[in-house]
């Protein structure tokens, strides 16, 4: 019975350290950039299909949204806590 308790014991010592993973990428700046990136050269490739005049500047403004979108949430986020604790 032992060594069943100890293998739970493992168990949920090895699903709480992949959430607390997870839950680091979920508001890590390397997940941020690297989704900011990839919009913007997504963003840049239709840009250039359509004939746009300025690809690469107007090509800025999702990825830019999207990091002060995080920033804002998180913000949000906390207030939200506080309203609810």
């Amino acid at each position: 019975m032992a060594s069943t308790i100890e293998e739970r014991l493992n168990a949920i010592e090895a699903r709480n350290k992949r959430v607390e993973l997870d839950k680091a990428w979920e508001t890590s700046w390397t997940r941020r950039l690297l989704i900011g990136g990839l919009t913007y050269a997504i963003v840049v490739i239709y840009l250039a299909i359509i004939h746009n005049d300025k690809p690469f500047i107007n090509a800025l403004v999702p990825p830019i949204g999207f990091v002060l979108s995080t920033l804002v949430i998180k913000k949000v986020k906390i207030m939200w806590q506080k309203a609810r604790s």
